[in-house]
C-alpha cells in the first residue's frame, strides 16, 4: 500500500523528519486523515490517493480520472496542438513538477532595455501557481469525466475545473468558501495554497505589477474558469476589460484596507498624470456598469485626483 503513495515527498512537504520505522510512517498517515487502519491492514483514502499518488492512474477510475491535464496550442485557437500531457502524480506529490511544466510552455518573448536582454514570460508563476492551486481544490469531485484544464496560447492561459463556483465570480477576490474543506486544509499544511481565502488578491496583485490585463473569471455550465491574459497596454483593451481591471483594482485596494483613487487606477495601468482623462474615463464606465461605488465615508477630496471609491457591495 505505501509502495503507491509517495511518502518521501509527503513527510518533506510537513517539514518533518522521516520516521525511523514503518509504524511511525503508517501512524502519521493515520492522523493525517490519508489512510484507514481495517480488519485486512490498512486502505488508502481517496484523498490520500489525490495528494499523495505515485501514479493516479494506479488507483480506481474516480480517481485517475481527476490527474490534470495541460493542452498547448500554437496561435490563439485550438486548431494546432503543440504539448498535451496528463500529470499522473497526486496534487501535493506532483504539484511543483506541474508548475514547473506549465511554465515551461508559456510563451516567451525577449526585451532588450538598457542595452540587457531579458525574456518576458506570458504570466509570472505566481499568479499561474495560484490558479493551479485553486482548480485542484475547488473542483466538483462528483462531476463525472471531467478533470481540471490547463490550457496555453499564445496570448493566455485558461485554468478551469469542473463544478460552478461556491461563490459569484465577482467575489472571488474577497471571498472564501472551499468546496473541499479537507483537501484544502491538506493544501495548506503542505504549503501550496493560502491559508486564508483563494490567493486570489495575490493573482490581481501579481497581474498589476507585471502590466498584464486583469484576468476574467467565468462560471460556465458544470465548469469555472480563469482565463489569465497577457500584457496589452490601455489603449488597446475593449471597455469591458478596463472595466474589469478597475473593478478588480477596487476590489484589492479594498481587501488590503485602502481606497482606489484615480492615482492608484492611473498607476495600475503605468499611465503618466498626464493621460489621468483616460482615467477618469474608465471610472466613469465601472460607474455605470455598477461594480464600484464612491465612497461615501471618505468624503469628497480637493479633487477628483483623490476621490475614492469602494467595490459596489462594499
Amino acid at each position: 500500500m505505501v509502495g503507491l503513495l509517495d511518502i518521501q515527498t509527503f513527510f518533506e512537504l510537513l517539514g518533518r523528519p522521516y520516521p525511523a520505522d514503518r509504524k511511525g510512517v503508517i501512524e502519521r498517515l493515520i492522523k493525517q486523515g490519508l489512510i484507514d487502519k481495517t480488519a485486512e491492514g490498512y486502505s488508502i483514502r481517496r484523498m490520500g490517493a489525490l495528494l499523495l499518488a505515485k501514479r493516479l492512474d494506479e488507483f480506481p477510475l474516480d480517481i485517475s480520472a481527476k490527474a490534470p491535464r495541460i493542452v498547448a496550442y500554437s496561435g490563439n485557437s485550438k486548431i494546432n496542438t503543440r504539448h498535451d500531457h496528463i500529470e499522473n502524480k497526486g496534487y501535493a506529490a506532483g504539484f511543483q513538477w506541474l508548475l514547473q511544466l506549465v511554465m515551461a510552455q508559456l510563451p516567451q518573448r525577449e526585451e532588450i532595455k538598457d542595452a540587457l536582454r531579458r525574456k518576458i514570460i506570458l504570466a509570472p508563476e505566481i499568479a499561474v501557481r495560484e490558479l493551479i492551486a485553486n482548480a485542484l481544490i475547488h473542483q466538483d469531485f462528483c462531476m463525472t469525466g471531467m478533470r481540471v484544464m490547463i490550457e496555453i496560447y499564445d496570448d493566455r492561459v485558461e485554468i478551469s475545473n469542473p463544478g460552478e463556483p461556491p461563490v459569484p465570480v465577482e467575489r472571488f477576490i474577497d471571498g472564501g468558501g472551499a468546496r473541499n474543506k479537507r483537501l484544502a486544509a491538506m493544501m495548506r499544511r503542505f504549503s501550496i495554497c493560502e491559508e486564508r481565502g483563494g490567493g486570489i488578491d495575490k493573482v490581481i496583485a501579481a497581474a498589476e505589477e507585471s502590466g498584464l490585463q486583469a484576468p476574467e473569471f467565468r462560471a460556465e455550465s458544470r465548469r469555472t474558469k480563469v482565463i489569465l491574459y497577457g500584457a496589452k497596454p490601455l489603449d488597446e483593451m475593449d471597455r469591458n476589460a478596463r472595466v474589469r481591471a478597475c473593478y478588480q483594482h477596487c476590489v484589492l485596494q479594498y481587501v488590503l484596507g485602502r481606497r482606489m483613487t484615480s492615482q492608484t487606477l492611473g498607476e495600475r495601468f503605468k499611465l503618466s498624470a498626464r493621460r489621468r482623462a483616460v482615467v477618469s474615463k474608465v471610472i466613469d464606465h465601472a460607474l455605470e456598469a455598477n461594480v464600484i461605488k464612491p465612497d461615501a465615508g471618505a468624503g469628497a477630496g480637493a479633487s477628483e485626483k483623490y476621490d475614492c471609491y469602494v467595490p459596489v457591495w462594499g
